[in-house]
């Protein structure tokens, strides 16, 4: 009987696959995370549905919002490509998780365009009610920092222009998400069971929401600004979308990049220098006839 020739690999089972994973999950992020934004900031306000001005309330819908969209965007891509969705989180991985160099190109290229997608998809639907709310503030598109920050970041005003705030922000905010993750995801440690990973990684994005975020907005992830903040430059917003200019800042549209691509890695070294390590040292149990404390054991 002839042999049968060899199939050839289609792109879904190589990197292609996960490419399209990294996609999908970064967009379920975005989407999730700008539509929550545009509900607290344009939606409900002119639907008639909030009188009261922007508060504590609409900042818990954007927090919630990012969160969960985060846990949907991981549990799309979890078992494909790992669900980075975020380029710090591709970037710590392969300085320190033994992630392949060849593939951190190709993810982060994935990453920005979900990020690009998503934005044009809560613009297309939040136009009218983006519209509605700076004709009602008397604003041209160029000149709305509000509707600006459905889609991207910027810095608080008592940073007074200050870089080194924001990007030291964004450095530890980053740090904290990626060291988290490395914990939640080692099952050597007290990883979580029952497929809750992707859960617990999300609320540790709610929680940097709460104890970060009014900084600098909490991107924490640079396909989430960048991306977003592309379309926004595309279609109106201007020197506020890019370079990322304001009252009281400015070319600031690098710092989003930058801080968490460097926090990553922080939190990274963190994560194994305190823990990894010594988890690893441990992983391979007592000597015969011992407890884990050296001593003999009563057996």
């Amino acid at each position: 009987m002839a042999e049968q020739p060899q199939r050839r690999q289609g792109y879904r089972q190589g990197l292609g696959g996960e490419m399209l994973a990294e996609f999908l999950g970064t967009f379920v992020l975005i989407l999730l995370g700008c539509a929550s934004v545009a509900v607290a900031v344009a939606g409900l306000p002119g639907s008639g549905r909030q009188a009261d001005a922007f508060g504590a309330a609409n900042w818990l819908i954007i927090v919630f919002g990012w969160g969960f969209g985060v846990v949907f965007g991981v549990y799309v891509a979890g078992g494909v490509s790992g669900a980075h969705i975020n380029p710090a989180v591709t970037l710590a991985f392969a300085v320190r998780r033994g992630f392949s160099w060849l593939k951190v190109v190709p993810y982060m290229i994935a990453q920005v365009a979900g990020a690009f997608v998503a934005a044009a998809l809560v613009y297309s639907v939040y136009s009218w009610a983006i519209d509605a709310f700076n004709a009602q503030a008397g604003v041209g598109r160029a000149q709305s920092l509000d509707t600006f920050a459905i889609f991207a970041t910027f810095p608080a005003e008592y940073f007074g222009g200050s870089w080194w705030g924001p990007l030291l922000d964004q450095i530890v905010g980053t740090a904290v998400l990626v060291m988290l993750i490395c914990a939640l995801i080692d099952s050597r440690n007290t990883a979580p069971t029952a497929n809750l990973g992707p859960f617990l990684i999300g609320m540790v994005v709610t929680t940097v929401g709460l104890t970060f975020g009014p900084n600098a907005g909490y991107a924490i992830n640079p396909a989430r600004d960048f991306g977003p903040r592309l379309w926004a430059y595309f279609t109106g917003w201007g020197d506020i979308a890019l370079p990322g200019t304001y009252e009281w800042f400015s070319f600031y549209f690098w710092i989003p990049i930058v801080g968490p691509l460097v926090g990553g890695v922080v939190g990274a070294i963190v994560y194994d220098l305190f823990i990894g390590h010594v988890v690893a040292a441990r992983v391979t149990g007592p000597e015969p006839g011992r407890t884990t404390e050296g001593e003999p054991s009563s057996e």
